[in-house]
């Protein structure tokens, strides 16, 4: 009984300070978390290792997965770039099993424990900010070398009652029998990690058996596969009612875990002779910490080579669903403001692309005297208010403010932004038809400003809206023809000679031009009321098709100044 409870209480204790710790490192990293991954994925290589180092300082592989969701969601990574940080991220999370291996089953250290775990609770309680997070992380330390102490101590006393002769054999004298034995304790270990729902806390508890004598070599290698494919469990259910992109990364983890479990089983029978030679002259717990995390190093480097094609058949099995004008706005990526910001952002660059990108394609096509008709010819001005207030209740319940000046200056940005493209949609809505104006030159001039207007607020409003190449989605936008393209990445546009400073100088012109031709135009219509060329109420219709056109062609260019960063 007092073995049971030991074993118990050590992994208790085991869990309770890796949470302390992990709430500690976190809080620490502050923004730095975030902004070395959205940094750190240029390339896969690079964002696996990123990936793993950032775990290995935060000693918490959720804490990554959970911001680089934020992130892929909010188009700030791509999904082949989030999932080679969530690759890296299983193997930074196997350093704790190093902790384990090289200091927590071969040294007591209960007596210097206890002061630390003293010492970090007071500078918790008492200290401000990060100083305050940095003895949170001490006293998680500690209480975590505490919990080793205390499972090692009752795995001392299971190792009298249990003997690695009464567990199933892996290397049995039949085939068969070793196979059998080698599926059983794989199976024991994932019961194990979803138990407790940490691998790190199962994998201490098997190095911590396997040094007491409880468990040999071979066992505890079986048992780490099984441990590890049960980290996935967890993601499986975090993965019930979450968003697309979380899906996608559970999705993909889950396979990750399962192509690296069969890799391993494949060769464990050429494995386990090596390691049982080689723990002649090395400690059994460190070839064990090794084999962890080798057995992970292994998975990463037979898929990152193939990530693209393993994200697009992660894609093919999880299609996007939703309204593409609202896709970035990820409940995931509300825990990190800039990911937050990054969403909304994105959100107010689609609904103005799509909307201006439209109404420049209908004004090109339309006749004088024509009308415009926002349910026919345009993305209905309702889809886009809808999905321009959802990105401000979005960001409305995102977690805090940012932290740097740039970040809070972003943030300013795009909200100018989302309220310019609201109240766009607000005068494409104003009426069941929207009136071109009709008559002489300036009528006209007017529309083809208007139109020219929009397309620069278009082709702006795409660079910042442009989706990741994965996912192969785009945007129409108008030419200058009225034709229908699809949204070029700025690799393409730079190609052609578009730059942002011509567009946005050529969308101020226009919008600038037209509130000067607005005035003229207002007092020549009114006049030729007086001379009887027009009548009351075709004078005033003209007057008000002109005051929209003017409207659209302002609003349009500062929501895409802000959104490129020039609103100032």
């Amino acid at each position: 009984m007092s073995t049971t409870i030991s074993v118990l209480g050590g992994v208790g204790l085991f869990l309770l300070g890796m949470s302390v710790m992990t709430a500690g490192l976190k809080r620490l990293a502050g923004s730095g978390l975030r902004t070395v991954l959205s940094k750190a994925a240029a390339t896969s290589l690079s964002g696996a290792f990123w990936g793993a180092v950032v775990t290995l300082i935060v000693q918490s592989s959720s804490a990554t997965t959970m911001t680089t969701i934020g992130l892929v969601s909010a188009g700030v990574l791509t999904f082949p770039q989030g999932l080679a940080l969530v690759f890296g991220a299983n193997v930074g999370t196997t350093g704790t099993g190093w902790l384990v291996a090289l200091i927590g089953v071969r040294v007591s250290l209960t007596a210097a424990a206890l002061p630390m775990i003293f010492v970090g609770a007071l500078i918790k309680l008492l200290g401000p900010g990060r100083i305050s997070a940095a003895g949170a992380a001490l006293a998680g330390f500690a209480l975590l070398l505490f919990g080793l102490t205390t499972l090692q101590q009752g795995m001392g006393g299971l190792a009298e009652q249990l003997h690695p002769a009464d567990l199933p054999a892996v290397l049995g004298t039949t085939w068969w029998s070793g196979f059998y034995g080698l599926l059983a304790l794989v199976t024991v270990g994932l019961v194990m990690t979803a138990v407790m729902q940490s691998s790190t806390a199962a994998i201490a508890v098997t190095l911590s058996a396997y040094y007491a004598g409880a468990v040999g070599l071979d066992q505890a290698c079986a048992l780490i596969i099984g441990q590890n494919i049960g980290t996935a469990t967890s993601s499986a259910m975090a993965a019930i009612g979450a968003s697309s992109t979380a899906k996608r990364l559970a999705l993909a983890y889950i396979l990750f875990k399962l192509i690296a479990a069969l890799i391993a089983l494949a060769l464990f029978p050429v494995t386990i002779p090596l390691l049982v030679r080689a723990s002649n002259t090395i400690d059994g717990v460190t070839l064990l910490a090794g084999y962890h995390t080798m057995y992970n190093v292994v998975g990463v480097l037979v898929l990152l080579p193939v990530i693209n094609g393993f994200t697009r058949f992660v894609e093919r099995i999880l299609p996007e669903r939703g309204s593409p004008l609202t896709r970035c706005l990820d409940p995931a990526a509300l825990a990190t403001p800039i990911a937050a910001e990054e969403a909304v952002r994105r959100t107010v660059a689609r609904a103005l692309g799509t909307m201006c990108g439209s109404l420049a394609t209908a004004l090109g096509a339309t006749n004088p005297g024509a009308s415009l008709r926002p349910k026919k010819d345009v993305v209905p001005a309702a889809e886009a208010a809808e999905a321009l207030r959802q990105a401000q209740q979005f960001m409305s319940e995102a977690s805090g403010p940012p932290e740097s000046e740039d970040e809070q200056g972003r943030l300013t940005s795009t909200l100018h932004a989302l309220d310019h493209a609201s109240r766009l949609t607000e005068t494409v809505g104003e009426g069941s038809e929207f009136d071109t104006p009709t008559g002489g030159p300036e009528d006209i001039r007017v529309a083809e400003m208007c139109a020219e207007a929009m397309v620069g607020a278009a082709s702006l409003a795409a660079e910042v809206a442009a989706l990741p190449a994965s996912t192969g989605h785009t945007f129409p936008i108008a030419s200058g023809s009225g034709s229908k393209e699809p949204i070029e990445s700025e690799k393409e546009r730079l190609a052609t000679g578009a730059s942002t400073e011509q567009s946005l100088a050529l969308l101020e012109r226009c919008a600038k031009a037209l509130g000067e031709l607005r005035k003229d135009h207002r007092s020549a219509t009114l006049g030729s009321v007086a001379s009887g060329a027009l009548t009351a109420d075709d004078a005033i219709a003209r007057v008000d098709a002109v005051r929209r056109l003017e409207a659209l062609a302002h609003h349009a260019w500062r929501s895409a100044a802000h959104l490129v960063g020039r609103g100032a």
